[in-house]
Parts: structure tokens; C-alpha cells; sequence
């Protein structure tokens, strides 16, 4: 069958089934639309979860820097698990047992205070729409290609999608949906990932495959033949260190830890269940579906980078006449070069593929001296490289298609649990817990499901103008959500003494900070040369990259939030009773 159809008849499938469950889901309370009633079973919460949190960051974008970056990408892999283990064990637990709908809705409760709801609302909604942009990036990516459409209208297709399940079905709805979106970008995941193992390795498990020996090779293992293949065109070992210092290694780690300890959008998925013995449990599932994937990612970008490097230099690699012949490309090169994302332009005439690092000063010489070699002609955005993997190993359409439902799966999941966080920091925080606290709850459903118009409407716009490839603006959400709202919930669970004035002059500390590094070194989002100084290793801070900044901002938060409590007021007793109580533990 053509692939264009297949993937329609894939694709659409997977919607109808989105569609199908939100309005079986229908939410028909507030309780149902913030939290899905309390009443989400553990296992089922925690694939919702995995679902929610990995994004398309995770499924399309990761495995393209790791397969561009070698072993620096695995800062990636480290702060994002390793963040969820903190929030699995530092916060989840004790904000279900608080028994609030939102971070925001803890905060106001905890800190005594409006202000200090109204500042975590502003904090929430920065990081919120910053995050969404990445997931809205992949939808398009996704859509552009396997469906041959413009990416205007395949955001505009997965806006739709969103509209229908989100806005109709609420929490409810959404955590349905995101468990079948679970099923469908895990298998889409690993089905191409055990195909390409086993071509390469012969070993089915693409976990133990990386560290196999490649087939053909005499006992050569795969990292081992990496290695030297790159090496041939220039760059540098893919198992050394080469892109982070070890201040930025360490900041960016932290940054992406603490981070994802803050999703609001995440964090919310534990008041979904019934006790706070399911949010522990929910957890440990979680955990367990989130390594599923992320096991699999290092050997995904491996391996797709060494099938990427071989099929331009199918002969010796390094070598003129080892290069692929521009008219003998195959099909996969013809279709990613329609859409921009892949790019060849043929600088020296000689009707062949030359690619190999033009920013290594020795290589390049000796290329041009040689070979005649005036730059490396192929330009690859590495957000294609999960996409891609399958069509460049040759794989059967099926997979293909099946890897096209998960990235957009991957996409709409995390973007419907932003689009609700968003939703009701406007409707229930900001509404009804500042504007209009008598507001009944059929307004306000109503008025959470309007500003999810609103907030879908805008992220497709934003989608259409991204700052960056997909994991890199994802880091600078998670930068936010480090530097504003995970000291003030650390501190707001485990400090007694941490009052209002505290939380606050962090909150606006930790926040303006880190926007400020931001827009010093990358310019407003949206507006191309707004920066102040250019975004290079040689004019950041001490080295310290937009995308690491935000551990520095967490810093500041801290400092500033207790500093502040210790010279003002106490909380009111209530409150400090209030904290010891929620951190005692109890049956249930």
C-alpha cells in the first residue's frame, strides 16, 4: 500500500480513537474537568502520566541530539528521569495529600496569600506557553511530512485534535486519551528500534544492542564502528565528551532535574487518584513507562546516525568517491527535502554528496586541499532523525506509518496536559480564586473550557514561529520551571518557617532572572535579532548557557525566599500546623 495512504489510514485511526474516548469521557463537573474525579486507577494514572510528560521532545527530538551529540546528549537522559524521580518522591506524594486542583491553587493555600497565587499563575503560564511551543513544533514536523501537507496545516490538524478531546473531555477526557496515546507511541517507539537492532546487531533488544558487535564486522562492536565512521568525516569521537563544559554539564543537569520537578502539568496528574497511596503508586508506574522509552533512546540515535553516515558515503567513507551519487539518493532524501528540514546544496559541482564537519579546521583543510571539498553540502535538522529512522533502514511502510501516530501522539499528549494546566490557571485560579471566587461551578467549567480555546489558539500561532529545535525550547520551559516554581514548593512542604514574603520576592527572583539571561542571549522568542549579545559559548556568563541558566535562577529563589522569612513575619500558626500535618504520614 502507498505510504501517504497508509499513514491517512494509521493517522486517522489513531484520532478516531482520541476522539471516541473523550466523548465517552465526557467531563460533566469541575472536579472531572481539573482532576478526572480522584478516581483514576494507579497503573492507569502513571501510563497517563508517561504520556504527559514525554513529549515530543522526548519521542522526536531526544534521540536527534544524542544522535548529533553523542555522549554529551545523555545530560538529557539524566536530568530529565532523574527530575522525575525527585518530584516522584519530594513532591507528589505530599501535594495529593494537600488535596488541592492546581500548583497555583497550593500556593495561594500554603503562602496565605492572593499575590502569591496570582505570581505562581504568571509563573505557571510563562513556562506553560514556552513548553507548548515545542509540542505544537512536532505536531507540524510530524504532519509535514508523512502527510505531505503544509506544516501551517498540519498544526492546524492537531489544534483540531486537541480542541476536540481537551476542551469536550477535560482532565477526564485527556488522561483516557493519553493512556491510548501511551500504547501507540511506545509501540511506535521500539517496533523500528528492534527492526534496526536486529539489522545491525542481530539482537532484538536495541538496550543491549548498542553495546553489541555489528554484523559483518568480525566482532566489531556498534559504539566502536561509530566511532571511526565519523571520525572519517571529521567530527569528533561519539563516545567523548566535546560539547558541554563540565559547568554547563553540571548546570544543565540540575536545570532539567529540578525542572521537571516543577511541571504544574505533570504534578496535577497526581491529584487524579483516590488516596495518596495511588499517587506513590502512580509513580513507580510511571517510572517504569517513562524507561521504557528512554532505555531505548541511546540506541536509537546511534543508530540512526550510523545508518544516516552510510547511506551518503555508501562506499569508503571520508573518500570523494565514496560519496552517494544527488541523482541516485533514495526516496526517504527526495520527500525530507520537500520539506525543508533536509537540505543539499552541491557546492563543488561534482553531482555527489559530500558530508562531513567543515567546522573541524584540519578535516576541512585537508578535504579542500585533496579532494576539492568547498563545505559540507548536506544539512540535516536533527528533529527528523527519530522520524526518518525507519525510512532510512529501509523499513516496511507499516512502521513508518506507525512511527508518524506516535510522534504526533507524543506531541498532542503533553500539549493537552499544558493546554489544561494553562486552562485552569486562568479559569480556576485566577477566576475563581482572585476575579470572581462566587462564580458558580457551570460558569466556570465554561470559562475553563473558553481559555482552552484561547490558549490553543495561541500555541498554534506560536507553533508556527519556534525559537529553536524542539528539545531546545523545551529546556528553556524547564529552565522556568526550575528557577520559579520548584523552590517555592520545595520549601513550601518542608520550611515551616517560609511565609508569603518569601515565596513571592523568590518566585519574581527566580523568574525575571532567568526571562532576563533569556532574553540577553536569544532575543524575545519571536522576534529574529532582539538579542542583546549573540547566543555563543564566548559571550555567555561565565560559560553558562540560556538553557542552563535556570539552575542559577533556582539558586537565587532559594537565597532570596528564605532570606526574605527570616526578616518578616512568621506564618500564622494554622499554616505551620497545616505543613507538619501534610508531610506526617498516614493509612491510605
Amino acid at each position: 500500500m502507498d505510504l501517504k495512504l497508509l499513514t491517512f489510514i494509521v493517522v486517522g485511526a489513531t484520532f478516531a480513537l482520541y476522539i471516541g474516548i473523550a466523548i465517552w469521557a465526557r467531563a460533566s463537573s469541575t472536579s472531572e474537568f481539573y482532576v478526572a474525579g480522584k478516581g483514576v486507577n494507579p497503573i492507569a494514572n502513571g501510563m497517563a502520566t508517561a504520556a504527559d510528560w514525554m513529549s515530543a521532545a522526548s519521542f522526536i527530538s531526544m534521540a536527534g541530539l544524542i544522535a548529533f551529540m553523542g555522549f554529551d546528549a545523555s545530560v538529557y537522559l539524566m536530568g530529565w528521569t532523574g527530575g522525575y524521580v525527585l518530584m516522584a518522591m519530594l513532591l507528589a506524594p505530599y501535594l495529593r495529600k494537600f488535596g488541592k486542583f492546581t500548583v497555583p491553587e497550593f500556593i495561594g493555600d500554603r503562602f496565605y496569600s492572593r499575590t502569591a497565587r496570582l505570581v505562581a499563575i504568571i509563573c505557571l503560564l510563562v513556562m506553560s506557553i514556552t513548553y507548548v511551543v515545542g509540542q505544537m513544533r512536532g505536531v507540524g514536523i510530524a504532519f509535514s511530512r508523512f502527510l505531505e501537507v503544509d506544516i501551517a496545516v498540519g498544526l492546524a490538524a492537531g489544534m483540531t485534535i486537541v480542541f476536540i478531546y481537551a476542551v469536550l473531555g477535560g482532565m477526564k477526557g485527556i488522561t483516557y486519551t493519553q493512556i491510548a496515546q501511551y500504547v501507540v507511541l511506545i509501540f511506535a517507539y521500539t517496533v523500528p528500534a528492534v527492526f534496526i537492532s536486529l539489522q545491525l546487531t542481530g539482537m532484538p533488544l536495541p538496550q543491549i544492542g548498542l553495546g553489541s558487535t555489528v554484523v559483518g564486522t568480525d566482532g566489531v562492536y556498534l559504539l566502536d564502528k561509530l566511532n571511526q565512521v565519523i571520525a572519517d568525516i571529521g567530527f569528533p569521537a561519539y563516545t567523548d565528551r566535546n560539547t558541554f563544559s563540565t559547568l554547563n554539564m553540571v548546570l544543565l543537569t540540575l536545570a532539567l532535574m529540578i525542572g521537571t520537578a516543577g511541571l504544574p502539568h505533570v504534578i496535577i496528574r497526581f491529584f487524579t487518584v483516590p488516596r495518596v497511596r495511588d499517587a506513590r503508586k502512580s509513580a513507580f508506574w510511571a517510572l517504569f513507562f517513562i524507561a521504557l522509552l528512554y532505555t531505548t533512546a541511546p540506541a536509537v540515535g546511534a543508530m540512526a546516525i550510523y545508518n544516516l553516515v552510510k547511506t551518503v558515503q555508501p562506499g569508503e567513507v571520508g573518500h570523494p568517491e565514496g560519496s552517494l551519487l544527488h541523482e541516485e539518493r533514495p526516496r526517504w532524501m527526495h520527500t525530507w527535502e520537500a520539506t525543508g528540514l533536509l537540505e543539499f546544496k552541491d557546492h563543488n559541482e561534482d553531482g555527489r554528496i559530500q558530508y562531513y564537519n567543515d567546522k573541524n579546521p584540519e578535516f576541512s583543510a585537508m578535504a579542500t586541499e585533496e579532494y576539492g571539498w568547498q563545505g559540507s553540502e548536506l544539512r540535516v535538522d536533527r528533529d527528523i532523525m527519530v522520524l526518518a529512522n525507519p525510512e532510512i533502514a529501509g523499513l516496511p511502510n507499516w512502521v513508518i506509518a506507525l512511527v508518524a501516530a506516535g510522534g504526533i501522539a507524543a506531541a498532542l499528549s503533553t500539549a493537552a496536559g499544558l493546554l489544561l494546566a494553562i486552562s485552569s490557571a486562568i479559569s480556576h485560579d485566577l477566576l475563581k480564586g482572585i476575579i470572581m471566587p462566587k462564580i458558580s461551578e457551570k460558569r466556570e467549567l465554561m470559562a475553563g473550557r473558553i481559555s482552552m480555546v484561547a490558549a490553543i489558539l495561541l500555541a498554534g500561532y506560536l507553533g508556527l514561529n519556534p525559537p529553536g529545535f524542539a528539545a531546545e525550547v523545551v529546556a528553556l520551559a524547564f529552565g522556568l520551571a526550575a528557577s520559579s516554581l520548584f523552590p517555592v514548593l520545595m520549601l513550601g512542604i518542608f520550611s515551616k518557617r517560609m511565609n508569603s514574603a518569601g515565596a513571592i520576592a523568590g518566585m519574581l527572583t527566580g523568574l525575571i532572572s532567568t526571562l532576563l539571561y533569556i532574553f540577553i542571549y536569544k532575543g524575545w522568542f519571536f522576534l529574529p535579532g532582539t538579542n542583546v549579545f549573540p547566543d555563543n559559548a564566548d559571550y555567555w556568563l561565565l560559560g553558562i548557557s540560556p538553557q542552563s541558566f535556570g539552575a542559577i535562577g533556582a539558586a537565587l529563589n532559594f537565597a532570596v525566599a528564605i532570606a526574605v522569612s527570616r526578616v518578616t513575619a512568621p506564618p500564622p500558626a494554622h499554616i505551620q500546623e497545616l505543613v507538619e500535618s501534610v508531610r506526617v504520614p498516614r493509612a491510605g
